[in-house]
Order: structure tokens, then C-alpha cells, then sequence
């Protein structure tokens, strides 16, 4: 006897197998063939809208588990929300911007930039990023993504490069859009400017020194001090620019004490530093004799602590520090609290 045919048990349709590598392909070509996505908006049109912007990935690779789970968490959410009513387009894109393209480019298909025109490396890299998109469109369908993958959007397609030129005009017209100086990072082995989010620092520790500017010239302003034992007080961790120094820079708005020492000398010094700097001076004890705001000090002259240079100066303005002119110049004191210093190696504050 056949026991099984004793039971009663229920009929299914499903394979005993699940059979997913060869059961996937299929039912997403049904999908495509049933146009799932526009079916899905036909259900839901004319309801409350959901939109989620597909922030796009680069078109310089095969996707790898950072698309995967990018990809699917948002079909996920625009399931959901399809499901409760909403109607949800989802637009799929993809990012052409120039340095990531350009770096894959190079490296993959072993180009040399330089023996190519202007015209003939933009071409190549057109056609470089068509075809990764092309892979990654495949690999998200794949996953079984559910989008309009007839009309994905480009960043290298002229409507949306027109589009930049339109908004970028509107913002020159609205005076936002000017010419100026700023420091801009550069990645000499890319050939490419950085963001400021994609700079990371550490701590590295290098000789730092306190340099002494003797005083020079004080516009009268300091009387019934001994002028040949004042000096200003800078910090620097690049020493070798100390023989091109031309300025000192203060904060007009920040506090300043004259410092007297032990030895009879007196430190121009911002105030809020006072202890810390006489501290790694060596002095246990000091006495601040008087103190003003970075502006007293405009227009005053030092001497350059080992060079015949004739002075100085020490600038004023309203930002909140200003280094000096060259850029070669050591950091003032007062800038020293936007920076972390790194452990000072130096045996001395005072340069010989």
C-alpha cells in the first residue's frame, strides 16, 4: 500500500523546487512584459503624490553592496507608500560628473590623458559612463527594482547641462556668483580639486616655537614702559618662514595684556593665552601690567628677531584674524585657539 495516498493533503501549483536562479528571470521579464511600473501609477493616479529623488550613483563601476542596499531600501519605501494609495513615480539616475569618471577612465582602460585632446577624452568618457550605466541599470533590474528605466535622468545629458547654465545665470544675475581668493585643496596625484568634507586630518606632531618681535615702534602710545624689553609674542610650527616674515596679525576685537616676566622682559600676548604661553616659557610667575583690544595695537613696529629687517607690522581688520601678507608667514599668537597645536618640541619660547 501507497501510504501517501491515505492522506489527505492539499494540491499546490508551486514546484517542489524552489529553482530561484532560474524562477527569477522569468518572473521579472513578466513583470517588464505586464510594464509593472506604469500599471502601478495607473492604479494610484490622481491620488496624493510620493516622490523619492534617486540621489545617483556614479557611472564608473559595476554595482557592488553599497548600490545593492541603496537600491533596495528605496524600492522598499516606494512600495510601501504605492501600497497605501500614494502615487509614486520613481525617476532612476545616475551621476556623470567629471573627476570619478575621469579616474576610473584612466585607470581601467589604461588611457594616457595627456596624449589626448580635450574633445577626445570628454567623448571617451561619454561613452565610458554610457556604459556603466547600462550595466547598472541591468544589475538593479536584476534585483528586481521597480522604476522607469525608459526615461532615467543623466547629469551628462545637454537638457540637464542646460539646465545647470539656466540656473547658474539666474544666480550670476542675482549677484551671488563673484570673483575672489580662497584656498583650494589639491590632489596632486589625481590632478583634482577636493571638497572640504573629503579633507581628513590628524595629529602630527611636529617642533613648534614661540618667537619674540622686539618692539620698534610704538606710535607713543605706550608710555612709561621701557620699550627695549617689550617685545610680541608669535607661534609657529613652520620655522623655516620665519626669515620671510613681514607682519604680525591680531584680532582687532580680542583682548591683549602686556606681560611682565621675571626678567624684566614684557610680552604683547592675547590674554585669554597668558598662562599657557608663560607656562611653557618656563615662568611660574608673571604680572599683567596692563591690557587692550587688538586694534591699540594697529600700525605698531618690530624688529625681526634675527634679520636686519627694519620692521613688523602689525596689521588690524575686521575679520576675526587675518594672517599675514606672505603666505610664507607664521601663524599670530591670537589665531593660535582656531587651531590645535601639536606637543611643542622646542626647549624654549624665546628664539635666540
Amino acid at each position: 500500500m501507497e501510504y501517501k495516498k491515505t492522506l489527505n493533503m492539499q494540491k499546490s501549483g508551486f514546484p517542489m523546487r524552489g529553482g530561484l536562479p532560474k524562477r527569477e528571470p522569468e518572473m521579472l521579464a513578466q513583470w517588464e512584459e505586464l510594464d509593472l511600473y506604469n500599471e502601478l501609477l495607473k492604479k494610484n493616479e490622481g491620488k496624493p503624490l510620493f516622490s523619492l529623488h534617486d540621489g545617483p550613483p556614479f557611472s564608473n563601476g559595476d554595482i557592488h553592496m553599497g548600490h545593492a542596499l541603496n537600491k533596495a531600501l528605496k524600492d522598499f519605501i516606494v512600495r510601501m507608500y504605492a501600497m497605501r494609495g500614494r502615487y509614486t513615480p520613481y525617476i532612476p539616475g545616475w551621476d556623470n560628473h567629471g573627476m570619478p569618471i575621469e579616474s576610473a577612465i584612466i585607470k581601467k582602460n589604461k588611457l594616457n590623458l595627456k596624449a589626448m585632446s580635450i574633445a577626445e577624452f570628454r567623448s571617451a568618457c561619454e561613452e565610458f559612463a554610457q556604459n556603466y550605466i547600462d550595466r547598472q541599470m541591468a544589475g538593479f533590474k536584476r534585483m528586481g527594482v521597480v522604476a522607469d528605466w525608459e526615461h532615467p535622468y543623466k547629469t551628462m545629458d545637454k537638457g540637464f547641462e542646460a539646465e545647470e547654465v539656466k540656473v547658474f545665470g539666474e544666480m550670476f544675475k542675482k549677484g551671488y556668483i563673484y570673483k575672489g581668493l580662497k584656498p583650494v585643496y589639491w590632489c596632486p596625484k589625481d590632478e583634482t580639486a577636493l571638497a572640504e568634507a573629503e579633507i581628513e586630518y590628524q595629529d602630527d606632531p611636529c617642533t613648534t616655537v614661540y618667537v619674540k618681535f622686539p618692539m620698534h615702534d610704538d606710535l607713543g602710545k605706550l608710555e612709561g614702559i621701557d620699550l627695549s624689553k617689550v617685545n610680541f609674542v608669535i607661534w609657529t610650527t613652520t620655522i623655516w618662514t620665519l626669515p620671510g616674515n613681514l607682519a604680525i596679525a591680531l584680532n582687532p576685537r580680542e583682548s591683549y595684556a602686556l606681560v611682565k616676566a621675571p626678567n624684566g622682559e614684557v610680552y604683547i600676548m592675547a590674554e585669554a593665552l597668558v598662562e599657557k604661553v608663560m607656562g611653557v616659557g618656563g615662568f611660574d610667575t608673571y604680572e599683567i601690567i596692563a591690557t587692550y583690544p587688538g586694534s591699540f595695537f594697529e600700525n605698531m613696529l618690530a624688529k625681526h628677531p634675527f634679520l636686519d629687517k627694519t620692521s613688523v607690522c602689525c596689521w588690524r581688520t575686521m575679520l576675526p584674524w587675518i594672517p599675514v601678507p606672505a603666505v610664507s608667514t607664521p601663524l599670530p599668537a591670537s589665531a593660535r585657539k582656531t587651531i590645535r597645536p601639536a606637543p611643542a618640541t622646542a626647549s624654549r619660547w624665546w628664539f635666540p
